[in-house]
């Protein structure tokens, strides 16, 4: 015998216009571009960490003239004091260091006041090398940041300009490119050098010299394929003209290229610094930079290790969150290529 089914007596009645309201309603909220790219860096956690960690090193190195004022000031009594921490009595940071097989207190063999202590030890001229590193991070960093923002403002003009005309002056304006990338880095420093006569300017316009020239070459190719978008030939039929369609539309849909590359422009720029100035022909002493305090310590490796291995750890953890972040952002702002 076939069993009765026990049906609710509206089961055949139609959905009511609530119900069917209800069914559609959105249970995601909306999000904009920026607000989603953000929750996908926030979810990869290397990424996330590496932002913390450079907004920290940025935040130490900028308040540096304040915390860190007299870098330079030096006593040759206080030469070479390995680093002390008060209350931490493990070697290498206790003040001591081995001579002739024993260890012993640095700081009572040179007769230094119980007060004064060195967190990171001294250099070879007695100055703080704590003081040195901070400011020598600021130093590179703002070398970073300005070689950038020139490879920034260049690059992304030319590579617009160069997309958008097209034709003749397209060819030719890569051509250049190509001629100024040939050009090596090190004759551009040394030239630049001779003539400006040392000092900041002459290493920034040495890296940002070729370096726009990637950016120019991704901003062209993004812009080849944006400028035949239906939203573009739309303003261009309505008569915007070309620098508002740039402004209105370009910019902001090249907006994830121009902040993935600079993400790995800056720490380019930052050892091409620390290069320029380990071998001799960037920053030039007493002002520190991290190429600087590298070149030093290295001098004394050996016998004093302390003195290289802290701003090279340093230079290390900003080239490698700079990297990492970069890979994040590039993830956070094209979905499609995040590793799976």
């Amino acid at each position: 015998m076939e069993e009765k089914m026990n049906l609710a007596p509206d089961a055949f009645e139609p959905v009511s216009k609530k119900d069917e309201l209800d069914d559609e309603k959105i249970v995601a909220p909306s999000r904009t571009f920026v607000q989603d790219a953000w929750r996908r860096l926030k979810q990869n956690k290397a990424s996330f960490i590496a932002l913390w960690i450079l907004a920290i090193i940025f935040v130490v190195a900028f308040t540096s003239p304040i915390t860190a004022s007299h870098p330079n000031e030096s006593n040759p009594n206080y030469a070479n004091l390995p680093p002390k921490i008060p209350g931490v009595n493990i070697n290498g940071l206790n003040g001591t260091s081995v001579v002739a097989g024993k260890r012993v207190d640095a700081y009572k063999q040179n007769h230094v006041p119980s007060k004064v202590h060195y967190t990171l030890g001294t250099d070879y001229l007695g100055r703080s090398l704590a003081q040195r590193i901070l400011r020598g991070t600021l130093v590179s960093l703002l070398i970073g940041l300005f070689a950038t923002l020139i490879d920034l403002i260049v690059g992304v003009g030319y590579g617009i300009v160069s997309a958008w005309k097209g034709g003749i002056t397209d060819i030719v304006m890569q051509r250049i490119i190509e001629v100024i990338s040939s050009v090596p880095n090190i004759v551009i420093m040394v030239l630049f050098m001779l003539v400006l006569k040392g000092g900041m300017l002459p290493i920034i316009l040495a890296i940002a010299f070729n370096g726009w020239t990637t950016m120019a070459r991704l901003t062209r190719a993004q812009t080849l394929q944006l400028k035949s978008q239906e939203y573009v030939l739309a303003a261009r039929t309505l008569g915007e003209s070309t620098f508002k369609i740039a402004i209105k539309h370009l910019l902001p849909n090249l907006s994830s290229v121009i902040i993935i590359q600079t993400m790995f422009t800056i720490p380019s720029a930052i050892f091409f610094e620390a290069f320029l100035s380990y071998i001799g022909i960037g920053i030039q002493a007493p002002t520190a930079s991290l190429g600087t305090l590298i070149s030093d310590g290295q001098k004394n490796f050996q016998f004093l290790p302390y003195q290289m291995w802290y701003p090279a750890i340093v230079l290390s953890v900003i080239m490698i969150a700079f990297n990492i972040l970069a890979d994040g952002l590039r993830d956070a702002f094209d979905p499609r290529t995040a590793r799976r």
